[in-house]
């Protein structure tokens, strides 16, 4: 691996941040106080962004996007990081790669429009009674005729408040379990896509969220929701291998962003370690603050040395599900500390909202929930290296 950069990706590195400082920054504030993104903000943005080459930034050049390679990816990932996730995510939007999936009716329909930021998606997989186990879901699809109907609930789905459509993953049938027949028979997945406004399908208001102020999340109600089989993304029953094939890199995309926060954070310590004088003399000079920096330091060269290997061996096809997992493990953990620790180094002043601490820190919580949890990541790296011997 060479860990030197190229011109383009550090113009590319370069770019985004100047966007992240002049174009989000300035809104984190209002979005932080009132829990809220205006429509015209959104917009606002988002032309700029356009404009700018940076939306869609993740999707291949053939169908519109920039066509980034997956280190670069990262690493404009991690610049958007560094800013509020509700101005990032939805104002500099980064469509669900599972869209190239569908048919090229389906792209036509859904994909394209997304790239060209006219609409927005979400992705519905999770449920108040399946979580990490996607394979226990009890919302259904059951064939009629060349119909599909819908029914369930789905829930913590983020911004499809304002999504456009819903990629939604059903249980369609029961198979046993071949690995472990003993727990009996698993769920045969399928995913569709599902209009708004499509008759049985409904968005409620979600809950309450102490991360991410303004990324909002909702509850997806199916009741009796009536499809054509043209709104089938993928095979039928193959709704797992669709997501696996197609969302492994999510967690690298969550790791990016947690790298871009921690290096905020950490900034923010550094310069107050410098600034502030306690005892008649900086603060960064009393090896209680000194080693904190030195530690918090050491954490985000790891995590950040971590996650662009996995992307750098993710486009050499050598990538492995181990790799990544260490990658989200790692990068989510490491902002929990480092936010913690730059709280710490602020004293009382970390935690007032004059400073972007205090939302970096509650921010970071759900990082290690999402995009499988911190235990998930854990259950993957050990059963990889217990196969190896054969356990």
């Amino acid at each position: 691996m060479d860990f030197g950069l190229s011109e383009e990706q550090r113009a590319i590195a370069k770019t985004t941040r100047a966007f992240v400082e002049n174009e989000l920054y300035p809104y984190e504030a209002e979005v932080e106080r009132s829990g809220h993104l205006r429509p015209e903000l959104i917009s606002q943005i988002r032309e700029k962004a356009i404009a700018a080459g940076l939306y869609a930034a993740n999707m291949p050049e053939e169908v519109g996007g920039a066509g980034l390679d997956t280190l670069t990816w990262l690493l404009y990932e991690k610049e958007l990081g560094r800013a509020s996730y509700a101005l990032h995510w939805t104002c500099v939007a980064r469509p669900s790669n599972i869209l190239l999936a569908g048919t090229d009716a389906q792209k036509e329909k859904y994909l394209y429009p997304c790239v060209r930021g006219e609409k927005s998606d979400c992705l519905a997989m999770t449920e108040p009674g399946a979580g990490s186990d996607l394979r226990g879901m009890a919302a259904s699809a059951v064939q009629d005729g060349d119909d599909w109907v819908l029914n369930g609930t789905k829930h913590f789905i983020s911004h499809a408040d304002i999504a456009d459509f819903a990629i939604v993953f059903m249980a369609s049938g029961e198979e046993e379990g071949m690995s472990a027949p003993e727990r009996g028979r698993r769920r045969k997945i399928t995913a569709f896509f599902v209009d708004k406004g499509t008759p049985g399908f409904h968005v409620r208001d979600g809950y309450r969220n102490v991360s991410h102020r303004g990324y909002t999340n909702s509850i997806l109600e199916f009741d009796n929701c009536r499809l054509p089989k043209e709104q089938v993304l993928g095979e039928v029953h193959k709704g797992f291998e669709v997501a696996n094939d197609w969302l492994g890199a999510t967690r690298l995309q969550v790791a990016a962003t947690c790298l871009g926060r921690a290096e905020r954070a950490l900034s923010h310590a550094i310069d107050y370690a410098a600034q502030r004088q306690q005892f008649g003399q900086q603060i960064g000079k009393f090896q209680g603050v000194s080693f904190k920096l030195a530690d918090m330091a050491m954490e985000l060269k790891a995590a950040e040395l971590m996650v662009m290997e996995a992307g750098w061996k993710y486009d050499q096809k050598t990538v492995t599900d181990q790799d990544m997992a260490m990658a989200k493990l790692k990068a989510t953990e490491m902002l929990a500390f480092v936010a913690d620790e730059a709280i710490q180094i602020h004293g009382g002043m970390g935690l007032m909202d004059d400073l972007p601490l205090e939302r970096i820190w509650r921010d970071a919580r759900v990082e290690r929930i999402w995009e499988g949890t911190s235990e998930i990541q854990r259950h993957i790296i050990s059963r990889a290296m217990l196969r190896a011997v054969g356990g």
